[in-house]
């Protein structure tokens, strides 16, 4: 396993069962893992979306939400705040006690 995986996999644990798309997510988890080590604890939700939105891509290239997060409305907005958190406590974590 990789670092990258083993980041994935945490960020993957942090989020309820039931949020992830029902998809083969591995690589979504990756990006989200990416973002975490670029971004850390200041990842914002734009961050997710996009990231998001470079998955789904590959999935479902004509899937409506993808376009600037701007564009969204705020329950799709709102939608990718779990996986904020989520990579932010991951980040925290991995920055320990005096970040």
């Amino acid at each position: 396993m990789s670092y990258l995986d083993d980041l994935a996999g945490q960020i993957e644990h942090e989020v309820s069962a039931d949020m992830p798309p029902q998809q083969d997510t591995k690589l979504l988890f990756r990006l989200y893992a990416l973002l975490l080590l670029t971004k850390g604890t200041a990842v914002t939700a734009l961050d997710v979306h996009n990231a998001w939105a470079v998955w789904m891509e590959e999935k479902d290239p004509g899937h409506p939400a993808i376009r600037p997060f701007e564009e969204l409305d705020p329950a799709t907005q709102a939608s990718d705040e779990p996986f904020v958190a989520a990579i932010k406590a991951v980040a925290g974590r991995a920055q320990g006690p005096s970040a």
